[in-house]
């Protein structure tokens, strides 16, 4: 493998980190800072301005600006699956940190899509590519 595909590959999978831990964070503090109950559509405004769910915000725009990234370079077909984990770690983070129940039949989903990453993610390597110029 050249230098450049070293590189690409580890930049890949920075980017999968990222997109990754700022969509699993960025809607756990949505959750945390959103009321139960908002009356009237400009409450949903207001609510902008906590501060979790500003944090929140800010972590998806993060997290969408870092898919945007990644997809540019990287197949589609490792993309999804190996951000696919991300559906795990809501999970535990909504089970350990807001202390949601989660019946088995949920746990079971869960780790079907843990083998199902698994499965795509390490048969074969992600297929990268030195973006292209222009658009």
């Amino acid at each position: 493998m050249s230098s450049e595909a070293a590189r690409l590959r580890v930049k890949t999978w920075i980017c999968v980190v990222v997109v990754v831990l700022a969509n699993v964070f960025g809607n756990f503090f949505l959750k945390k800072g959103l009321p139960a109950d908002l009356p009237t559509p400009l409450s949903y405004l207001a609510v902008l301005f906590h501060p979790f769910v500003a944090l929140g915000a800010i972590l998806l725009i993060l997290w969408m600006m870092s898919w945007m990234a990644l997809l540019s370079w990287a197949d589609l077909s490792y993309v999804l699956p190996a951000t696919a984990i991300g559906y795990v770690l809501v999970a535990l983070v909504g089970h350990f940190l807001l202390a949601e129940q989660i019946p088995v039949k949920r746990w079971a989903g869960i780790v079907l899509i843990v083998a199902g990453v698994a499965l795509v993610s390490l048969g074969t390597p992600p297929r990268t590519h030195k973006p292209e110029t222009g658009v």
